[in-house]
């Protein structure tokens, strides 16, 4: 079939790389217009521009979606099978997604109807889920609302993060975006209506829920961190500054006083903090202006003793 990928960040590129090596044709790829990055504010272009025209296929970058004539033309002009969206960043107006002749199915990184929305790996570590999933779907005009052809799950372990799980997430729903479109070509494919009623909403994270609260139990805080391991960084108050916990591991989930307390030092793991619910050993940090370094070279490095208190 001709395909349309609709999609910018690394999420997609895995599901970009396995359209490109099926049978299918990938006629054109949509991405978000290059953004400045890094220090010098350098135009950069999005991870999928970057595999699209290494396989020289055509790339668009439209600024707007909403009454843009021209790239409603292109579509009609490449005469599409189906559009595929994943994490393309932008809500795509209902007549472009009517254009194709199988319409635009999307890849979800998420068991739906739970966690529609921008944020669903996120929010299924920082929710204590222990499986997630991710569903192609048919897009409509509701927010993630559409029929569904096929799910997979996935497991979330305790020693998935935000990174890991991404990338699980990414390979299966590239596997099973092919077998979608490998029996809607074939007419095998099945629609299945989501059940509105049991819908969540999967928010985008905002900076300040990096904000730890050592009152919230051991596993509540666990889940925090590796979450926001990217961004915002889970983060806490320390010595009159703020510093990043970037890995932890629950040591017990015993209840205690001495909320926010360096209650141990682990030589050559780091430190313990009791939470409300708790403890953690404290694996990697990062002090202001510096590089992330282990809980244990901090130790040593900045003096950290026990009884100090994280706020």
């Amino acid at each position: 079939m001709r395909v349309v990928f609709w999609g910018t960040p690394d999420f997609a590129v895995r599901n970009l790389e396995e359209l490109i090596n099926s049978k299918h044709e990938v006629v054109a790829v949509i991405t978000q217009p290059d953004k400045p990055k890094g220090r010098g504010k350098k135009l950069t272009p999005p991870p999928v521009k970057v595999l699209a025209e290494k396989h020289n296929i055509p790339v668009y970058q439209p600024e707007k979606l909403k009454n843009n004539e021209e790239i409603r033309k292109i579509l009609k002009e490449l005469n599409p099978d189906v559009s595929v969206v994943v994490a393309y960043g932008k809500i795509i107006p209902e007549d472009i997604i009517e254009i194709p002749k199988y319409k635009t199915i999307n890849v979800h990184a998420s068991l739906l109807p739970e966690f529609r929305g921008a944020a669903p790996i996120h929010r299924a570590i920082m929710e204590g889920k222990d499986k997630t999933g991710v569903c192609i779907m048919e897009i409509t005009k509701e927010l993630d609302a559409g029929d569904v052809y096929k799910c997979r799950e996935v497991e979330i372990l305790d020693e998935d993060d935000i990174v890991s799980l991404h990338d699980k997430l990414a390979e299966e729903g590239a596997k099973l975006l092919i077998e979608v479109l490998d029996e809607i070509e074939t007419g095998k494919a099945k629609k299945t209506p989501q059940d509105h009623s049991k819908a969540t909403y999967a928010k985008p994270i905002e900076k300040e829920e990096g904000k730890i609260d050592w009152s919230k139990s051991a596993r509540e805080i666990f889940n925090q961190i590796r979450a926001l391991k990217v961004w915002p960084k889970a983060f806490t108050d320390f010595r009159d500054t703020q510093i990043k916990i970037l890995d932890a591991k629950i040591v017990d989930e015993d209840s205690d006083e001495n909320i926010g307390e360096i209650v141990k030092l682990e030589k050559g793991k780091g430190f313990i903090v009791q939470t409300g619910k708790g403890k953690l050993l404290i694996t990697k940090v990062q002090f202001p202006n510096g590089k992330p370094i282990s809980a244990d070279d901090a130790v040593r490095g900045y003096h950290i003793k026990e009884g100090e208190k994280l706020s």
